[in-house]
């Protein structure tokens, strides 16, 4: 278990470069020494502040006790969603099917619909998925982003009720972003300013990430249709630049975005997201000396972390570890303080996806078939853990 703390400082953030940089590597890099740096003064454009889901009591939050085994059996899942129902929605990257799981053990998994043109290969295939609205609006909206033929897309599935959880036929809202093997990023969420955000790998083109006008390597902010948010940065989707491969996206109580992401042979990071910031992937990896870029809030070496989904409760980031196979707890109690502390390090194995629930538990996914047998291929769940002050 380790412990660190980090000062915050406040880095310039805005930069255009168009370079070419190394060749990637997969997800899990060698290992070195861990070390935290410094996130970004908060977005001119920040979100709305919310309250957490479960109140606005003070943290931080820990894990308590064992977990809950919720269900087992799932197929390389790779994103979770609860439903108002209090029950989940699964996303399965190989299989392209989108899987309702019954809160309380009640009923059996149950295919809600599969993808028919999802190609998965590599890390590629149905990656994450979002929830907007709810059964008393007018429209409620199930987002999805997949690996095609020809490229990465979202696409957006009407919800309907009649029988349980079902959807309508899907509508592309983005298509065009590049695919690849690996770095397809993937994570959707929605975010309290009701706006949907896309987090897209380099897809191992490592220059499209500097460029403005590329949907990969980014953080992208649409409305609902897809369509670019009138204030964003550039004048299109992009809000933040300069990512290898985001695979986490959560906001905090004061309505700020934070990423978690994948680097290359050192540095993994945790971000705190400002619009127009640039995070300097592939000139900088990890914290740098060039004010030009906006250096992370923390950072770790690649066999700690290889961090996919984040979730936020109270003043505390939750980041699932694949490479790592341990829940990152990481405090954010003040504007000018991080510090972090691995949990249940090899226990359950790979950890894809982490969710904060309507009545505050934690969800977690396991990835465990990750088609390299690891020794607990087969052994996808969904675990739920009760959190209380630490």
């Amino acid at each position: 278990m380790t412990k660190r703390t980090a000062p915050l400082l406040a880095l310039a953030a805005v930069a255009a470069l168009t370079l070419a940089g190394c060749a990637p590597t997969p997800e899990q890099a060698e290992p070195s020494a861990s070390a935290s740096a410094s996130p970004p003064p908060a977005s001119t454009t920040q979100a709305p502040t919310t309250p957490d889901a479960a109140g606005d009591e003070a943290g931080p939050v820990a894990p308590v006790g064992d977990p809950r085994v919720v269900t087992t059996g799932l197929q390389a899942p790779w994103s979770v969603v609860e439903l108002e129902t209090g029950d989940f929605l699964v996303s399965e990257r190989d299989t392209g099917q989108i899987v309702e799981v019954s809160a309380d053990g009640s009923n059996p998994n149950r295919v809600v619909t599969t993808i028919a043109d999802v190609e998965p290969g590599g890390e590629g295939g149905l990656l994450g998925l979002a929830l907007a609205g709810t059964s008393d609006d007018e429209a409620q909206w199930l987002y999805a982003f997949y690996t095609a033929a020809s490229d990465n897309r979202i696409v957006r599935f009407p919800i309907t009720w009649e029988g349980g959880v079902g959807v309508g036929s899907p509508e592309v809202v983005v298509d065009g972003i590049a695919k690849a093997g690996n770095h397809n990023g993937g994570r959707l969420a929605i975010g309290p300013d009701g706006y949907l955000y896309a987090a897209t790998g380099d897809a191992s083109q490592t220059e499209l990430a500097q460029d403005q006008n590329s949907l990969n390597g980014k953080i992208l902010r649409m409305e609902l249709d897809g369509s670019p948010v009138a204030d964003n940065p550039f004048g299109n989707r992009v809000y933040s630049m300069g990512h290898r491969n985001p695979q986490g996206l959560a906001f905090d109580g004061s309505g700020a975005l934070w990423a978690s992401e994948f680097g290359q042979n050192t540095w993994d990071e945790l971000n705190r997201i400002a619009a127009g910031g640039n995070y300097g992937w592939p000139i900088v990896e990890g914290q740098g000396d060039d004010a030009t870029f906006v250096n992370p809030v923390l950072q770790w070496s690649t066999n700690e972390a290889s961090p996919s989904g984040l979730a936020y409760s109270r003043d505390t980031l939750f980041m699932a570890g694949l490479g790592g196979e341990r829940l990152w707890k990481i405090a954010i109690p003040e504007a000018s303080e991080a510090s972090d502390e691995a949990l249940y390090v090899d226990e359950f194995g790979r950890l894809r996806d982490a969710v904060v629930t309507s009545s505050g538990s934690l969800i977690v996914l396991t990835n465990n078939t990750d088609g390299r047998g690891s020794p607990r291929d087969g052994d996808d769940t969904l675990l739920e853990f009760t959190l209380d002050a630490s």
